[in-house]
């Protein structure tokens, strides 16, 4: 390896033997699309199973007896074809994001999402390059594969530029861009995708419940510069150290990323629009009878500016998208704005084929009424154990963390996962804001640590521009530091707002009432 500091250690080549394992386990699963078929109709099969055997349980709260319901007799078949469309049009995370993906689109297309990481890295001392090559990988995750594309590359340069090895600027950024995916300062698509998925599991058990995108806002705030701090701390205590000073040559094709920085026109016409649409939102929001307000309450709880959150931010991405390439050339007409959204959609039919199957599977899991069963009989399992609240929490982010080693998809797992998790820890008064917050973090700290992630070969192969040597077990050995410590950190950050029970988000408590 072209460092001074000598070849890899051991561990780190064991490290790449345990990730083949891994890879290998996980291209023997079906796609997410066929899993959550094959869910379904493993649904529909157990829901017969469990008719005719008579499963039910006790309803903790009304008292009533809850029966399985099975869907292989007439009525059952009956229901499955009639819903079928409804279940799809009507699914929670449907709408919200593909709505949230029609503005982003157009700001990640006009090139001004790459821009702006691309300026706010370039503009750091080479002493703030860790915290701000990780700050903004957190912030990525609202700008799409831009913060992996785009970002993750120009961090390398940027540390080879200031004398320091790439390797550590690449895993910098890639430690924020996936492993904090779930920490942001803004509410991005996920929160909309997971806050949807949540409250179809809620609903199990509330039928009124409504886990809204702002539903963990406080908390990924927070968590945004624990990470950022974190991050830093590792890259400079324990990457950059191991490394040692870069000895190679940048390979051939290691072009300049910071070309891809944009017209500093087309950021300026972005902020001034920006700047017009904040004050929009604040006029509707600072009056007492604004009209972003809660027209019956005249609060923000609950008001048009929370619960419509998506769609604000995809109008303010559309318009910002808008005047950078209007200014910059890269959108010069309407056709050009309509073509990037449509881009945007195609992109999109992988989700949509997703969510078509996860619907009938979360709808039919709710019909045969073994969530609700599964949760009472479940909960009474754990209330025996007395954990209490944290180490319940603690305990599913470590659940989480594994499953995610061989299933890559944030939202099949939640898919997967929240029907059961989120009914159970309702019914031992720990909120499903608290229980899908346990999930994301444990989801993003093993991103960086399975090749079943989408972009870890991408990852790998801008190391191979500094040292075509480099592979798994080299990125492998880099980024395992940065997933143990932010697991501890992010957990431990939990614990705290656990004890002191602030709220995760607006409205949003970690103890049920």
């Amino acid at each position: 390896m072209n460092r001074d500091t000598g070849p890899l250690t051991d561990e780190a080549a064991g490290v790449a033997g345990i990730l083949n394992r891994i890879e290998r386990l996980g291209n023997s699963l079906p796609h997410p699309a066929t899993l959550f078929a094959a869910l379904a109709l493993g649904v529909v099969l157990l829901s017969g199973l469990a008719g005719a055997l008579g499963w039910s349980a006790i309803h903790p709260i009304t008292g009533a007896e809850v029966k399985a319901i099975s869907l292989l007799d007439g009525p059952g078949i009956r229901r499955m074809l009639e819903g079928t469309v409804k279940n799809f049009t009507s699914f929670a995370p449907l709408g919200t994001v593909l709505v949230a993906m029609l503005g982003l689109g157009i700001a990640e297309r006009s090139g001004l999402l790459g821009a702006l990481l691309a300026r706010l890295v370039r503009a750091a001392r080479p002493s703030q390059l860790s915290f701000l090559v990780v700050f903004a990988g957190v912030l990525s995750s609202l700008a799409a594969d831009a913060g992996y594309v785009v970002l993750i590359p120009l961090a390398g340069w940027l540390f080879h530029a200031a004398g320091r090895h790439p390797f550590a600027g690449i895993a910098a950024a890639f430690a924020g861009v996936s492993a904090g995916y779930s920490a942001n300062l803004m509410i991005g698509s996920l929160d909309a995708l997971l806050g949807g998925l949540s409250t179809e599991a809620a609903r199990l058990i509330d039928p009124a419940y409504e886990v809204t995108a702002a539903g963990n806002w406080w908390f990924i705030i927070a968590s945004t510069v624990l990470i950022a701090a974190a991050g830093t701390w590792v890259t400079e205590r324990i990457t950059a150290p191991r490394l040692g000073t870069y000895t190679g040559e940048v390979a051939e094709g290691g072009e300049d990323p910071a070309a891809l920085a944009g017209s500093e026109k087309g950021l300026r016409a972005a902020g001034w629009v920006s700047l017009a649409g904040l004050a929009l939102v604040l006029w509707g929001l600072l009056p007492a009878e604004g009209v972003l307000r809660n027209p019956e309450t005249g609060s923000i709880l609950g008001s048009t500016a929370i619960s419509a959150i998506v769609v604000l931010i995809a109008l303010f991405a559309a318009a910002a998208g808008i005047a950078y390439g209007r200014t910059a050339g890269t959108l010069p007409s309407t056709t050009a704005i309509m073509e990037a959204m449509e881009s945007t959609m195609a992109t999109m039919a992988g989700y949509l084929v997703l969510m078509f199957f996860a619907a009938q599977f979360v709808a039919w899991f709710g019909w045969t009424q073994l969530g609700v069963i599964t949760a009472i009989h479940g909960a009474a399992v754990l209330q025996t154990l007395d954990l209490g609240t944290l180490p319940l929490l603690l305990t599913f982010i470590v659940i989480a963390s594994l499953i995610n080693l061989v299933i890559g998809s944030a939202s099949a797992k939640w898919g997967i996962m929240a029907p059961v998790f989120v009914p159970m820890l309702y019914l031992l008064g720990i909120s499903p804001e608290a229980a899908q917050m346990a999930y994301r973090i444990g989801d993003s700290v093993s991103n960086v640590l399975t090749p079943l992630m989408p972009y870890f070969a991408l990852v790998v192969a801008f190391m191979q521009r500094y040292d075509r040597r480099a592979g798994v077990g080299t990125l492998m050995a880099t980024m395992l530091p940065y997933s143990l410590t932010l697991l501890l950190c992010w957990s431990a950050l939990l614990g705290v707002w656990i004890v002191f029970d602030w709220p995760l988000g607006p409205g949003a408590t970690i103890a049920l009432p």
